[in-house]
């Protein structure tokens, strides 16, 4: 078997399973009980939360433990939406976000907020003078995703933040749930007001996740009940699962500099060979690093769908994917594909392979050499994929 849908989720390191059953049977007090079993389950979930803050040069106050990426998204921006809509009801996101942003912005637009959808480029970026341009005095919240899901798009964080520094009363929120772990990110040097993160995407468990929420900043709650969670976010807190992620975090960022070198020759590697199949289309450039997260590479296979190459790739034993998992059941084309401005043909065929620092050279091998079976097997069977567009092309 070979899995390369590292983007969808990632298999749990070893330690992480023994540390989350350990914690299961050591510390099941509840962390807000007065006594000793209740304290015990307490300073094991500060010490977690600890460890993911000073991942992000962030304080111990500023992590909202929450269920997952999903929840952290939804209460970053209604948190935001709810508790700032006296100073606007203006928000800005973009056309690629996740469905986790895309579907709270379009619940909100039905509430009354105006909401602008920046468009992106052939490539897949948002300019950051598109964001300077949407800017309005009623602007409360800015929502850019750090990489994109789907095609590994790198978006220019650094250079929003930067210019919505010159205006303290909009908030930026930044879903970094296919970045953190994988690529470095600071909140605070970067000027995040708000971050996103999943443990299952950095082989945590699934289920759990945070928000860094800047000091200072005030969100309105979406769960009420007993404050946990800085009053934010009311519930038990799933001890052994919030350490489980602090663990995998731990793990991650270890060596995560040769790490992330050693995924980019893979990542080449495996662009190169897709580049050379006639029938494929590299959805993005991906000779600039700086711009493309290494552990995706996207490509299309136009006039065949996507669903169709998967299960191609399913019957070999290798795993991949075709658009976010939370939407790879639907029929509907690519939304980030189509935004981009690649034709329906690109955007009903697209493939999303990604990678971990587990994979080895003799694994992109292996996928280039089935892959072109596949392609020769599928080839007579497309309809419309005659029309090839080049690499980069819209």
């Amino acid at each position: 078997m070979l899995y390369m849908d590292y983007a969808a989720t990632s298999p749990l390191y070893n330690e992480v399973v023994d540390t989350i059953a350990e914690v299961m049977k050591r510390y099941y007090g509840n962390p807000s009980s007065i006594h000793r079993l209740g304290v015990e389950a307490e300073n094991v979930l500060k010490s977690a939360r600890s460890l993911l803050a000073s991942s992000l040069g962030a304080e111990p106050s500023e992590i909202i433990c929450t269920s997952g990426g999903t929840e952290s998204n939804n209460l970053a921006i209604k948190g935001i939406a709810y508790a700032y809509r006296h100073r606007g009801m203006h928000l800005i996101t973009t056309a690629i976000e996740h469905p986790s942003v895309q579907e709270v912005f379009a619940q909100l637009a039905e509430e009354g907020f105006r909401v602008t959808v920046l468009p992106v480029t052939a490539d897949g970026y948002v300019r950051p003078e598109d964001v300077q341009a949407a800017i309005c005095e009623d602007t409360i919240l800015v929502s850019v995703m750090y990489v994109n899901n789907e095609v590994g798009t790198i978006q220019p964080i650094q250079a929003i933040g930067r210019l919505l520094a010159a205006y303290p009363k909009i908030a930026f929120h930044v879903d970094a749930v296919q970045g953190f772990g994988k690529l470095p990110l600071n909140p605070k040097a970067w000027g995040i007001d708000l971050m996103s993160a999943s443990a299952h995407k950095f082989r945590g468990p699934k289920g759990v996740g945070f928000l860094y929420c800047r000091e200072g900043l005030g969100l309105r709650p979406l769960l009420a009940g007993g404050g946990q969670e800085r009053g934010v976010r009311s519930g038990t807190e799933n001890v052994p699962l919030i350490v489980g992620m602090a663990k995998a975090l731990r793990l991650t960022l270890e060596g995560q500099a040769d790490k992330l070198a050693h995924v980019r020759r893979l990542s080449r590697q495996l662009t190169a060979g897709i580049a050379e199949i006639p029938e494929l289309v590299v959805t993005c450039p991906q000779d600039d690093p700086e711009r493309m997260a290494a552990h995706i590479v996207h490509f299309t296979f136009p006039g065949m769908k996507a669903e169709v190459v998967v299960h191609a790739f399913e019957q070999r034993h290798i795993f991949v994917s075709t658009k976010s998992a939370c939407a790879s059941g639907e029929s509907e084309p690519s939304g980030v594909l189509l935004a981009m401005g690649r034709p329906r043909e690109q955007a009903i065929s697209g493939v999303r392979v990604s990678l971990s620092e587990t994979h080895q050279e003799a694994d992109v091998a292996l996928f280039l050499k089935e892959l072109r079976s596949i392609v020769k097997e599928l080839s007579p069977m497309r309809s419309g994929g005659s029309s090839r567009r080049g690499r980069g092309q819209q």
